[in-house]
């Protein structure tokens, strides 16, 4: 039985938990050689460790253009091609209207905007010469609607859609689409401070926030159970896939109905 990326190579930010791990497993489950990239040492070389020899970790800081540079290159020395190119690599921001700093907004702009932008750049020139590919970028419905997270992160994720529809433009006639997921309320660290957070906490401790976390988000959608990891990953397979051939310049949006629900403003 083949698998639905048998003979594709694939890169993905950010895969050391959550959803980026999820995606790196299912990834490799339907036949793709994957690099995941993440500043974890440790975590990042268990994953591949257990996920076997299809899961190759890679240190890179997404904030810092010479690391992605580097690991694009890694990947192409190694496998010999770019198919499919996740940019999952984010996290929490801060910062509010009347006290945002320009420390705040250029840390959040590196981490989440930039680093899409610079990895696709790097990324384009080994996919174009493997015959295209697929580009996915990690957005959020808090682009979409108010009150899905701060304003920095909400403006943010707007941009990161936006310029994957301007991308898609480009980068089709290259037969290179790129396309977003909009996650909504998905049980993952980045609701107690990301990833980097996670990685200091033990494994019962992490467990145990998680059940917590699991059963308050579902309580914010029209569905009886929050979103999981592993429901961005199989969005992720689709537009990686050939099942996914037609689709460009487009936002998937992941949230269990919870961007048809109605919020209510709050009292000023």
């Amino acid at each position: 039985m083949t698998g639905k990326l048998d003979g594709k190579v694939a890169y993905i930010s950010g895969g050391t938990s959550g959803i980026g791990a999820a995606t790196a497993e299912l990834f490799a489950n339907e036949g793709a050689q994957v690099v995941i990239t993440g500043r974890s040492e440790e975590k990042g070389s268990n994953l591949a460790d257990q996920l076997g020899d299809r899961v190759v970790y890679q240190r890179a800081d997404v904030s810092v253009e010479a690391d992605i540079k580097r690991t694009i290159a890694f990947t192409t020395d190694s496998f010999g091609r770019l198919d499919v190119l996740f940019n999952n690599a984010g996290g929490p921001t801060a910062g509010e209207v009347t006290n945002i700093t320009s420390e705040q907004i250029e840390f959040g702009v590196k981490l989440l905007l930039s680093s899409v932008m610079l990895t696709t750049r790097h990324a384009v020139e080994p996919m174009i010469a493997s015959g295209g590919g697929s580009i996915i970028n990690n957005s959020s419905v808090a682009g979409l609607r108010y009150r899905q997270g701060n304003i920095l992160y909400s403006v943010l994720k707007a941009a990161v859609s936006h310029y994957t529809r301007m991308a898609g433009v480009e980068l089709g006639p290259h037969r290179i689409r790129v396309n977003t997921i909009s996650p909504g309320a998905i049980a993952t660290p980045i609701f107690w401070g990301g990833s980097a957070r996670a990685n200091t906490l033990p494994d019962a401790e992490n467990e145990r926030k998680m059940k917590k976390l699991r059963g308050n988000l579902a309580r914010a959608t029209p569905m009886p159970r929050s979103g999981l990891a592993k429901d961005i990953a199989e969005a992720a397979l689709f537009l990686a896939s050939d099942a996914g051939s037609y689709v460009n310049c487009h936002d998937l949006v992941v949230d269990g109905g919870r961007t048809s629900m109605f919020f209510e403003p709050p009292v000023t």
